[in-house]
């Protein structure tokens, strides 16, 4: 009996036990949350396995994701914008996973729009990143270099990044790339799992890499949606992520909708929210495993969407900026567009966010200043803009709880960058008998880096569970077949 028979079998008896509820086509599956994790997850013998097959226990575990937002205003990361992430990342209360949305990474000029993608300023980003993130772990610079499909038999590079990278060697790549390769794997916390770049808009998905040897995390697919000039263009649009941890699936969405505060500018929001929603999808590949995965957005157990939204305040700017004044963020979110338009049916119905506790997060007079644009008759030459909370970070599904919601004060760009911390529950299976019957039949050495060559044959040849467990031990079979 597979194991996602077993998952769809515990779930139809739970499901016997609920209270029929009406159908609701937003409605994502529940999570399993029967039986508890005794923390024992060895066996001794077969009969144990047998056992474990036959009647498993399913636990949740929590695990912790920070989910960021900024627009960037088309500065590329230089100076002492390191600081800057350090503060927004909020490092001293760690997270399991950091999934980071990024707008207008570019200028977004006809140039950058219509021409060819460059990978440049995704790398540049990507870089600092994992230097914040692994800056006390050693070898920082080195930890973007991957974007890992932990549901193949192999890690897999980061195409956007790989001309860039390969540039700086000065070794024959081959040897450059498992010289680097032996450094990362031994020397990062964090590790990226996913990263994917339309025109200006970046999304980058990291993780803790003890989370690599505990769970088992499959299927990450990402997707490109434009739906900006005419409808296609990149200027606006989204990249998403998709990824199965255990047997809960997650979607990441990173969005830049239509910007303009004129009456009507709202519905092109709505409807680029609703185009997003068609047209994102995750198919199935050859290097898939044998468990069904989500295909579209709403399909995942948990959703997060976050970016620069755009959504506005329908206040004039005196007055918006007199509650900015008083502090009351209350009063000022009774006139907040995306809330209105949730409550009106027109978007994210169902959805959920933070409660809002701190300033507009747009538009700020210029880089390095904590000023709003406009708002008085000696600011002639500035763009009138009246403040609003145009970066946000929404939610849905089951088992997910926001631990904290809040903006850094960076002056790096006219936005300040958003972030909230999430606690989020894992369905996990306790025991998982192939691996233990397999760790019988196999020789012990077989599990050590030092003998990756005589292994080879075996991971080519064994399951992608044998893979993983070769991945467990931070040598990637990419590495072992360059040996």
């Amino acid at each position: 009996m597979g194991r996602q028979n077993q998952k769809q079998i515990t779930r139809r008896f739970k499901w016997f036990k609920r209270k029929p509820k009406k159908a609701d086509p937003y409605h994502l599956n529940e999570i399993s949350d029967a039986g508890e994790d005794d923390g024992d997850d060895s066996m001794d013998d077969v009969e144990e396995v047998v056992s474990a097959e036959m009647d498993p226990c399913i636990s949740t575990n929590e695990l912790r994701i920070f989910v960021g937002t900024w627009n960037v205003a088309g500065r590329s990361p230089v100076g002492s914008l390191a600081v800057d992430l350090d503060e927004w990342l909020n490092l001293k209360d760690a997270a399991d996973m950091y999934v980071l949305g990024f707008q207008e990474i570019v200028p977004l000029k006809a140039r950058t729009v219509i021409g060819a993608e460059d990978p440049t300023e995704a790398t540049n980003w990507n870089l600092l990143i994992g230097k914040t993130l692994n800056n006390k772990y050693g070898c920082p610079w080195l930890s973007p270099m991957f974007s890992q499909n932990i549901s193949s038999d192999s890690y897999l590079l980061d195409t956007e990044m790989e001309s860039s990278l390969s540039s700086r060697a000065k070794t024959p790549k081959k040897e450059w790339w498992r010289t680097q390769s032996e450094k990362l794997y031994w020397g990062s916390k964090y590790k990226l799992m996913a990263s994917k770049k339309m025109v200006g808009v970046l999304i980058s998905v990291w993780i803790r890499r003890e989370l690599l040897r505990k769970y088992c995390i499959s299927n990450v697919k990402v997707c490109s949606v434009a739906c900006g000039i005419m409808g296609y263009l990149g200027n606006k649009g989204s990249v998403s992520v998709s990824m199965s941890i255990e047997g809960t699936s997650f979607c990441f969405v990173a969005a830049h909708l239509a910007s303009g505060e004129k009456k009507g500018d709202e519905g092109r929001r709505n409807h680029q929210v609703s185009e997003i929603f068609k047209r994102t999808s995750f198919p199935r590949s050859p290097n898939d495993d044998d468990n069904p995965h989500p295909l579209t957005i709403l399909g995942h157990d948990q959703i997060f969407w976050f970016g620069d939204l755009n959504y506005r305040l329908y206040l004039e700017d005196n007055l918006a900026r007199h509650l900015i004044k008083k502090q009351d963020w209350r009063g000022l979110q009774e006139f907040d567009q995306l809330r209105r338009e949730q409550e009106e049916g027109g978007v994210f119905q169902g959805w959920r966010e933070g409660n809002i506790e701190f300033p507009p997060t747009y538009k700020y007079s210029s880089s390095n200043c904590n000023r709003y644009s406009g708002g008085g008759p000696n600011r002639s030459g500035e763009k009138p803009r009246t403040p609003a909370w145009c970066d946000r970070i929404l939610w849905y599904g089951k088992g997910v709880k926001q631990l904290s919601y809040f903006r850094s004060e960076s002056r790096f760009s006219d936005h300040r960058p958003v972030s909230a911390l999430f606690s989020t529950q894992v369905e996990v299976t306790r025991s998982n008998p192939k691996a233990v019957a397999m760790q019988s039949i196999l020789p012990a050495n077989i599990m050590s880096p030092k003998n990756a060559d005589l292994a080879k044959s075996d991971v080519e040849a064994a399951s992608t569970l044998l893979s993983l467990m070769v991945k467990d031990m931070e040598l990637p079979p990419t590495l072992i077949k360059s040996l």
